[in-house]
């Protein structure tokens, strides 16, 4: 028999209210007291029934996924996931919803996470730029109680969901050195913005295989498109007037189907090679058409159901298995979509 609460209380010699608070994190217990409690859990190796402790909450884990205002296929595939989890995650006890916050206005969205409380959210998954806006409201937002994670676009913090962005860019790298095979030539990089990590993160990744291992190839700076059409198509086509040795495009952010629609427009790919991320309709079509060579994807679901462990993990104070939780990065191509 695995030990109780008794047990536990009759270990730490305090009373089951006592272990309750303690174990639920509340307040009006004094240090020595927890220290007590934690030393005799080790002593005694008291594991808690985690269904047991749900259900006397007596009511569901309410995360929120707090994702950009403006998005893509990408985004939506996202949505769909928490959609389609909604539908089974209350016999688990768990309730999701979406959030959308101005992620191009740093003050606006900080504002948005300032007004969560904790009595209606017990935890946040958030993919939002890495602003100084940002980071301070999510570390209030901590310090009332709520906890969170980055979901996404990396803010450097324990329990991020994602793949790792700095290996997916280096994948894309390794994949256009080879495709390319050693022609030589200038590559153009493309993204919505330089200021979420991911893109940063791949673009450190990618530069450091074509720079170690492909001397012949030269990557121009990054052209931010903020995801705006007449931008993409304004500053892909001046790249591409401006230099005559383009062989490469690498586009580094999580919605491909702008840049795509704008290549297709000025035939920018053709005898090009073009990586891009994420598996959407508009990159499975880019494939299957012979325009991009390659999508390096990380899977929504996973994502959405690696978020909700963590969180639950988090409020629970429990350990998470973190082979469950490592997001795989794919590689797709026309013949494996």
């Amino acid at each position: 028999m695995r030990p109780t609460t008794k047990d536990l209380a009759k270990a730490a010699g305090v009373s089951l209210a006592t272990v309750d608070r303690v174990l639920n994190g509340r307040s009006g217990v004094r240090k020595k007291t927890i220290e007590a409690v934690n030393d005799a859990i080790e002593r005694i190796g008291f594991e808690r029934n985690q269904i047991a402790a749900t259900l006397a909450r007596q009511r569901a884990y309410r995360f929120a996924f707090i994702l950009p205002r403006l998005g893509g296929e990408f985004l939506d595939a996202i949505i769909d996931r928490i959609r389609e989890f909604e539908r089974i995650g209350r016999a688990e006890m768990i309730e999701t919803e979406v959030i959308r916050i101005d992620e191009r206005d740093p003050h606006k969205a900080a504002r948005t996470l300032g007004r969560l409380s904790p009595e209606d959210i017990d935890g946040v998954a958030i993919m939002a730029p890495e602003t100084p806006q940002i980071r301070d409201a999510l570390h209030r937002m901590r310090e009332r109680g709520i906890q969170t994670i980055p979901f996404v676009a990396n803010q450097q913090e324990d329990g991020f969901v994602g793949i790792n962005n700095r290996s997916a860019g280096a994948t894309a790298g390794r994949l256009m050195g080879r495709f390319l095979g050693g022609k030589p030539g200038t590559i153009i990089a493309l993204t919505e913005t330089t200021q979420s990590r991911d893109s940063l993160e791949r673009r450190l990744g990618f530069d450091a295989i074509i720079n170690r291992d492909y001397p012949g190839l030269r990557i121009l700076p990054t052209l931010e498109t903020h995801g705006d059409p007449g931008r993409t198509q304004h500053v892909l086509r001046n790249a591409l007037d401006a230099h005559d040795d383009v062989v490469g495009l690498y586009f580094m952010g999580a919605e491909a189907q702008t840049p795509i629609e704008v290549a297709r427009l000025l035939n920018a790919t053709a005898g090009r090679v073009t990586i891009v991320h994420e598996r959407t309709a508009s990159t499975e079509k880019a494939l299957h058409d012979g325009m991009i060579d390659a999508v390096i994807h990380q899977d929504p679901g996973h994502l959405v159901r690696s978020a909700v462990r963590i969180l639950r993990s988090k409020c629970e104070k429990r350990t998470i298995l973190a082979s469950q939780e490592r997001i795989r990065i794919e590689i797709l191509i026309a013949e494996n979509l």
